[in-house]
C-alpha cells in the first residue's frame, strides 16, 4: 500500500483535540494539514492566531514555520498518508448521539480516499461506530480495509488546561479493524507520542474511552450526592475526603462541585448508555449518575437561598456575585458549564446577578447579558452573596474570604473562615 504522498497527516477538525494533535505532529517533523469547515478558524490559524486555550499564538506561528497549513477544502485528503478525524460528537436535544460531524468527515474522506491511506477516528463515540458507520462508507468506493487502506480508532485524551499531561506524555490507545491496521496506527502515533498501547480492536479502544469517563462520572455523582446530606449529619465531607485519600491503595479521591461540564463527563457516558439501551438493557449506573450530577446546579441555588435566609435576606432582590463561569479552572471553555444553569435558576428566583471571570469577557444567560465586574474583591464586599463556581488562579481566595460579606465555595478550595461556607 505504499504510494507517493505530499502530506504526512491531515487532521480533520481543529478544535481542542485536533489542534494539539496537529501541533505535536508538526513539531515531530511531519508535514501536517488541518481541515476545518470554519473559514474563521482556517483564516485565523493561517494568520498565526489560536482559538484554543492550550495553544498560544506563538505556537501556531511555529506550526506554520514547520509547514502546517489550515484548509477548508477536502481535496487535501487525496495526497495524505494518514487522516485523523477529531470532530465533535455532542448529544441531540433528546440525549442521543449526534454523529453528524463524523458522517460529514467520513463523507469527505470517502470522496478523496486513495490506496495506502491510514484513517483514524478519534472522536468519542459508542462501541461499534468505526466498523459499523465509518468502514462501510469508506469501502463503498471499492477499496477494502486491511488490503487497500487502514482504519483504526484511537480515543482522544486531551485535558484542556492540564499543565502536567499533554498529548506527548499521555499513553495513546489504538485499535485497528485488522492487526495491520493497528500496526499502521501505532506507527503513526509513535512518531510524536511517548507510549502507544494496542487494543484488541476498534470496539475495545472505543470502550476504553467511555469507561474512563464513565468511571469519573459515577464517582463524581457519588461525592455530589454525599455533599447533599453530609451537612445535615454534621460531617465535613472535604475533610473526610482528605483523610480517605491518605490510604495508599483502593481509593481515588473525587470532589463534589456545582455540576459537571466540558466535552467529556456530561456527554461521553451517554454514548455508552445509548448503546446499552439499544440492546434493551438499562444502564442504571450512568442514568442515576446523570440524574444526580444534573441536579447539582439547582442544589447550589437552594443552598444559596438558605444561606441568604440565614442572614435575614431573600434571594429575590439580593445581589449575587458569581466567580468563574467556565467548566474548569484556568481555561475559557464554557461548554456544558454548570454556571449557566446556576445563573438561570438564580435569575428565575429574582436574584440580581453579576459575574467575574478573567477568561470570559462577555457572558449571556438566556439571551440576556450578565454584568461583568472588573474588581471581584470590591464586588464581593458589596454583594449579598458570592458564589465560587470556578477557582481560576487569578482569584485570591484568602483575600476574598477577608473581604466578602458571605462566600459560598462550591469547590471546597477556601480555607476555613467565618464568612466561608462550603458545598
Amino acid at each position: 500500500m505504499n504510494r507517493a504522498t505530499t502530506v504526512d497527516l491531515v487532521v480533520v477538525g481543529l478544535g481542542y483535540v485536533g489542534l494539539p494533535l496537529a501541533r505535536s505532529a508538526a513539531a515531530a517533523g511531519l508535514k501536517v494539514a488541518g481541515l476545518d469547515r470554519s473559514r474563521r478558524v482556517v483564516d485565523g490559524l493561517n494568520a498565526g492566531r489560536s482559538h484554543v486555550d492550550d495553544i498560544t499564538d506563538a505556537e501556531v506561528r511555529t506550526m506554520l514555520e514547520q509547514g502546517f497549513k489550515a484548509v477548508d477544502r477536502a481535496d487535501v485528503i487525496s495526497s495524505a498518508a494518514a487522516v485523523v478525524i477529531c470532530v465533535p460528537t455532542p448529544l441531540t436535544e433528546h440525549g442521543a448521539p449526534d454523529l453528524g460531524a463524523v458522517h460529514s468527515a467520513v463523507e469527505d474522506i470517502a470522496t478523496h480516499l486513495t490506496p495506502g491511506t491510514l484513517v483514524v477516528l478519534e472522536s468519542t463515540t459508542y462501541p461499534g461506530t468505526t466498523e459499523e458507520v465509518v468502514r462501510p462508507r469508506l469501502e463503498a468506493g471499492g477499496l477494502k480495509v486491511g488490503e487497500d487502506f487502514h482504519l483504526a480508532f484511537s480515543p482522544e485524551r486531551i485535558d484542556p488546561g492540564n499543565p502536567e499531561f499533554g498529548l506527548e506524555n499521555t499513553p495513546k490507545v489504538v485499535g485497528g479493524v485488522t492487526a495491520d491496521c493497528t500496526k499502521a496506527a501505532r506507527a503513526l502515533y509513535e512518531r510524536f507520542v511517548g507510549r502507544v498501547v494496542e487494543a484488541k480492536g476498534t470496539r475495545e479502544a472505543e470502550m476504553a474511552k467511555l469507561l474512563e469517563n464513565t468511571y469519573r462520572h459515577v464517582n463524581i455523582a457519588l461525592v455530589n450526592e454525599m455533599s447533599m446530606f453530609c451537612r445535615e449529619i454534621g460531617v465535613d465531607l472535604w475533610d473526610a475526603i482528605r483523610c480517605a485519600s491518605t490510604k495508599p491503595f483502593g481509593f481515588a479521591p473525587f470532589y463534589p462541585g456545582p455540576g459537571v461540564g466540558g466535552h467529556c463527563i456530561p456527554i461521553d457516558p451517554n454514548y455508552l448508555s445509548y448503546k446499552v439501551r439499544s440492546l434493551g438493557i438499562p444502564f442504571r449506573f450512568v442514568e442515576l449518575a446523570q440524574e444526580i450530577n444534573q441536579r447539582m446546579p439547582v442544589h447550589v441555588v437552594n443552598r444559596a437561598a438558605d444561606l441568604l435566609n440565614d442572614h435575614s435576606k431573600a434571594i429575590r432582590g439580593s445581589r449575587i456575585l458569581l466567580l468563574g463561569v467556565t467548566y474548569k479552572p484556568d481555561i475559557s471553555d464554557q461548554r456544558e458549564s454548570p454556571a449557566l444553569t446556576v445563573a438561570e435558576n438564580l435569575r428565575a428566583r429574582g436574584a440580581e446577578l453579576v459575574y467575574f471571570d478573567p477568561r470570559v469577557e462577555n457572558w449571556t444567560v438566556g439571551g440576556v447579558p450578565v454584568e461583568r465586574v472588573d474588581d471581584y474583591l470590591a464586588a464581593a464586599e458589596s454583594a449579598d452573596l458570592t458564589i465560587l463556581l470556578q477557582p481560576h488562579r487569578e482569584i485570591d481566595l484568602a483575600q476574598l474570604a477577608d473581604r466578602t460579606q458571605l462566600l459560598f465555595d462550591t469547590r471546597g478550595k477556601s480555607a476555613d473562615h467565618p464568612r466561608v461556607v462550603k458545598l
